[in-house]
């Protein structure tokens, strides 16, 4: 009896110290502020330890399990974003419901036992279409964003604001729900210094209601302190492998007693098509992590677990432009799935160590079920050509907004003059990808991505018909270049000896991403040529988790139940597509592909591993052909001389001033006299009023080596505005010795006083440049071949 009474007594302690742990986000009344040196927690010091997730890139059916999860590798806190441009596709039409029910996410991360740290915008990045900003804006012609000198964009991001102060402002934990902190902008010091538009989106985020919370601003260390925001706590952001004291050591300088937070620790990288998939390994990931737990800084996982862009949510960098793939695995703890992978392991042995007294580490959630469904035939198609929907009729030609159309594909059509010889075909501002026929006959594509503008087209008779099928792949998400409206911008042109014509009279074809314009296609059981989509159906015993592998398709989209699973590139490095199993069905499913190239199969298999790094290394995107070399034999340097082998910014003026539209910077060295490579994190050069010379138009023209084999340090690195990201001379193969070069056009000319080099910003000092020779002038250096 009494081993009866005690054994029940010690179940009772041990749901109750269980239910205690469990339960650490009260629904009572609380407080958090950012104080002297710590945070605080309802009056007690408290260390964040956050993991960030999308709800918009994992579908609803698993936001509780994705929590889960990040409660199970240590985390106390969920990181969010929210996207404007996901909750007002069109104005003043704002959506809050199902896929979109951010509340419900918020209440998910309370119910779990934790706090929530939210990311409103109006601007949020994330490797997200537009940076979050609504596509319709740029239906204004003249629209600025990120700034208080527009009002629309003001009035607009005020509205949206108040939207989600709607939603969200009742869970703040000053009343009883989880919120502890509220982001006001994201990164603006890459962006602007504007103090003043800062400060209307604070006031903006006040009024919509998070007017009890704590705010916070994040941007880098080493343009944090360009600007100042009252009432606003400062966080900093920077990747896996950081020297963590390096970080913080200006930030301690300016906030000595602020306490200290990274609030985007990076864990990984994001992958575009075209490009080597990108890992970070887990000893430079957790080291740096580690280092900051030992020092009591808070941090943020960025990302904890990446998901899915579904559809066409998947944004770009400019310049040069690159377009992000589906896949937002990150190289994440947790994966595209879900599911558990050795990092995620890594970060949970670590957390253990660095707990609250009586704070505990439940298990990992059950994994879902993963089937591999079988291989499918598509046995029906419909030709692009045959679907054409109703014609806009435009004299000259216009950008897919303006056309009222937010995402997917537009075909431009009109009939050509007679030209008796071959010609030119140029597009100014193509955005971004596109396929050239006349009367029907495919002559070529251009991509944006190689700056590719002009193709050659055969003699043409009068009337015949020219076909130019754009493909939007992703809007710019960073830095100024983010005014990115797709189709053709600016004009077509036929240029045929010294006679140049402006094409107009156009008839416009818009094929949008949704679903309803898809499924009321004109089917018919036969293989088609050229641009189609393919319907097949299959049927499932059980459903569960799958990937299906693209690999012999080229380049389109997929919808599986009126779900849009993405967009896929037969030039990877993503091969497959991530299938939830919850949107799957027992007994038959349908599946759609548009294809704007010829698949060389019309099937697709099914797999239960991912494959997101199989690349087949396109030589038209390295900086030097085959048998290039650059000549300098002639040249006389601007200036020489020897860089400090200290971390962080080195900043070089000149004795006077230069100008030129041509730079190249030359490494003769490195700091490590037995290291033969080179490499730059970022490249700047000073204009003569001390500002930075705008990078938006640069172009490299020649780089003697780089590291594409083993992961993404090409030359354009040194100006992606991505400081921990850089280019790197090959290490792997095909190594050169010094000295190494890099060459840029800035497209303008330009008057220059000095220019400011970054090392990598990691803890390998591997490529540190020492000494340098650097060549400006007006014409283009001599490239023998």
């Amino acid at each position: 009896m009494r081993l009866l009474k005690t054994s029940k007594l010690i179940l009772a302690l041990v749901i109750f110290m269980t239910l205690t742990v469990n339960a650490q986000v009260s629904k009572q009344p609380g407080t958090f502020v950012a104080a002297e040196n710590t945070f605080l927690l309802n009056g007690k010091p408290f260390l964040v330890r956050a993991g960030e997730i999308h709800f918009p890139r994992i579908p609803r059916e698993y936001w509780e399990q994705r929590i889960q999860m990040c409660k199970a590798m240590g985390m106390n806190t969920i990181c969010i974003y929210l996207f404007w441009n996901f909750h007002e596709q069109q104005p003043d039409k704002f959506d809050f419901t199902g896929q979109k029910d951010v509340a419900e996410f918020v209440r998910l991360i309370q119910k779990n036992g934790m706090y929530c740290i939210v990311r409103p915008g109006p601007y949020a990045c994330a490797e997200w279409d537009m940076g979050g900003l609504p596509w319709w804006l740029l239906k204004k012609n003249d629209i600025q964003v990120r700034t208080k000198d527009d009002s629309y964009f003001m009035e607009r991001s005020i509205k949206y604001l108040k939207q989600v102060g709607k939603q969200l402002a009742p869970y703040q934990i000053q009343n009883g729900g989880n919120i502890i902190m509220v982001q006001v902008e994201n990164e603006y010091g890459v962006f602007g210094k504007d103090v003043s538009y800062m400060s209307q989106v604070r006031d903006a985020v006040r009024a919509s209601g998070f007017d009890k919370v704590q705010l916070f601003r994040c941007d880098w260390s080493s343009n944090f302190f360009n600007y100042e925001i009252e009432g606003v706590y400062t966080a900093l952001n920077f990747g896996a492998g950081s020297n963590i004291e390096k970080q913080f050591e200006k930030y301690k300088e300016i906030y000595p007693k602020a306490p200290l937070m990274c609030s985007e620790y990076w864990t990984g990288w994001f992958d575009y098509w075209g490009r080597a998939h990108e890992t970070r390994s887990i000893d430079s990931f957790i080291g740096s992590l580690k280092d900051m737990l030992d020092r009591k800084i808070s941090c943020s996982l960025y990302m904890a677990h990446g998901g899915t862009s579904f559809g066409q949510w998947g944004g770009a960098n400019a310049p040069p432009y690159g377009a992000m793939v589906a896949s937002y695995d990150y190289n994440a703890p947790i994966n595209e799935a879900g599911l558990p992978t050795d990092k995620f392991y890594a970060v949970r042995d670590l957390m253990k160590n660095y707990l609250n007294p009586g704070e505990t580490i439940p298990e990992p959630p059950v994994n879902y079920p993963a089937i591999s469904i079988p291989k499918i035939t598509f046995k029906e198609s419909a030709s692009l050509f045959e679907n054409l929907p109703k014609a806009n009729k435009t004299e000259t030609i216009q950008s897919m907004e303006a056309f009222n159309q937010g995402w997917g594909r537009i075909l431009y059509r009109t009939q050509l003059p007679e030209s008796k010889t071959a010609f030119k075909l140029k597009i100014t501002e193509l955005r971004d990808w596109a396929n050239i026929y006349v009367n029907g006959k495919l002559i070529g594509n251009l991509d944006r991505r190689k700056d590719e503008n002009t193709i050659e087209i055969p003699p043409v008779k009068k009337g015949d018909v020219l076909d130019i099928l754009v493909e939007a792949m992703g809007r710019v998400n960073y830095g100024k270049t983010i005014i990115d409206r797709k189709g053709i911008t600016e004009k077509v042109e036929m240029i045929a000896t010294s006679n140049t014509t402006n094409l107009t009279n156009w008839e416009v074809y818009n094929f949008p991403v949704d679903y309803d314009f898809q499924k009321n296609l004109k089917f018919k059981p036969q293989k088609a040529n050229g641009p189609a989509w393919y319907k097949a159906s299959f049927d499932l015993k059980s459903t569960g988790d799958t990937y299906i592998d693209m690999s012999t398709w080229g380049k389109g989209m997929v919808w599986v139940n009126g779900y849009n699973l993405g967009r896929y590139w037969k030039i990877g490095p993503q091969q497959t597509l991530y299938m939830p199993g919850c949107w799957l069905k027992k007994g038959k499913n349908e599946i759609l592909v548009l294809d704007l190239e010829t698949p060389t199969a019309t099937q697709i298999s099914g797999v239960t591993t991912p494959v997101l790094d199989k690349i087949v290394i396109d030589e038209s995107l390295l900086h030097r052909k085959k048998g290039e070399t650059l000549d300098l034999s002639a040249e006389i340097p601007s200036d020489e001389g020897e860089l400090s082998s200290s971390q962080g910014w080195k900043e070089v003026t000149f004795k006077k001033e230069l100008e030129g539209q041509y730079f190249c910077f030359e490494a003769l060295n490195s700091q490590n006299p037995k290291d033969q490579s080179s490499s730059i994190a970022e490249f700047e050069l000073i204009g003569v009023d001390g500002l930075p010379i705008n990078r938006s138009k640069w172009k490299i023209i020649y780089a003697d080596s780089e590291e594409v084999s083993v992961g993404n340090y090409s030359a354009e690195k040194i100006f992606d505005q991505q400081e921990s990201t850089f280019w790197s001379t090959a290490w792997t193969v095909s190594k050169t010795p010094h000295p190494h070069q890099v060459v840029v056009n800035m497209e303008d000319s330009v008057k220059i006083k000095g220019f400011r080099y970054l090392p990598r910003t990691d803890k390998s000092t591997n490529g540190n440049v020492k000494s340098y020779r650097f060549f400006i002038k007006p014409t283009l250096f001599s490239i023998k071949k």
